[in-house]
């Protein structure tokens, strides 16, 4: 990506979007869409995102679609529809299915998420990713191929959503730390250029805040997320207010300063979106 003109400095995102919301189209979701929709109009949002887990084999896009375009939605809500899959590998490329398609009756934006790290000749699990780092792949190597992937696939796919970013990191026993400034800049500069979207993201507390920083100073757009698959998390900000005041403030807040989510929100064991659609 090339620098270019300097870009104006982007907006804070507003917390009366959820760009994130899981229902029982994703196996790991409790939540229908109806749910859904009522949790988000309980807590006063303006747009709200419904998402669903997606891989190549995945057959069940236009039910989802469907099922979303149908909801009765009152005035001063945007509903959006869209599907999160997972960055496979360095070039970029995603576990899509065919009809996974943006445009007009079709979805509104593809999420895509760091679900398992990108590697030069495929997904390599948390597991496999800390086995090649003790065996001699650096750090900044390592950090190197998500940003190389990252880009990659902004570049191959404009205007997708970046979900939960960095998430994979402390899996692999890494943290973002380890990204110098010259990987955010890029990844900021890459996103802004495709028109893709940094979701800031409640239940995994990433990108932070140094990342999100680069974001805005790279006039990349911003969306929070709550990432919920209950409705009763819907809308409901914990973590994401701290992230964006201390991207804002410049300030190196300790990491134990950072809120804790409420139970139903709170992150399980299992890699985002490993358990893979609903069949």
């Amino acid at each position: 990506m090339t620098d270019g003109p300097a870009a104006a400095r982007s907006p804070l995102p507003s917390t009366t979007v959820d760009g994130h919301v899981h229902s029982t189209f994703s196996d790991d979701a409790v939540s229908t869409v109806h749910e859904n929709l009522a949790a988000a109009l309980t807590v006063g949002l303006t747009e709200v995102t419904f998402v669903d887990h997606v891989r190549s084999s995945t057959g069940w896009v236009p039910e989802m679609v469907a099922a979303v375009r149908a909801l009765d939605v009152p005035d001063g809500l945007v509903v959006r529809c869209g599907v999160e899959t997972k960055l496979l590998d360095v070039t970029g490329r995603l576990d899509l299915p065919a009809d996974a398609v943006v445009g007009r009756g079709a979805l509104d934006v593809v999420l895509v998420g760091d679900h398992q790290f990108p590697g030069t000749d495929g997904p390599w699990s948390p597991t496999q990713t800390r086995e090649r780092i003790a065996d001699g792949l650096s750090p900044a190597d390592a950090v190197s191929l998500l940003v190389e992937a990252s880009i990659a696939a902004m570049t191959s796919q404009p205007g997708i959503q970046l979900a939960h970013w960095f998430s994979i990191l402390p899996k692999v026993g890494l943290d973002e730390s380890d990204l110098s400034d010259e990987h955010l800049r890029a990844w900021a500069a890459a996103a802004r250029e495709t028109g893709s979207t940094i979701e800031v993201n409640e239940k995994w507390a990433c990108p932070g805040p140094r990342a999100v920083r680069a974001a805005l100073d790279a006039g990349a757009r911003l969306v929070v997320a709550t990432d919920s698959h209950d409705a009763r998390d819907v809308g409901r900000y914990v973590r994401v207010p701290w992230i964006l005041e201390a991207a804002v403030s410049g300030e190196t807040l300790p990491a134990e300063t950072l809120p804790a989510t409420e139970p139903s929100a709170a992150p399980s064991d299992q890699t985002p979106g490993t358990a893979g659609p609903r069949a």
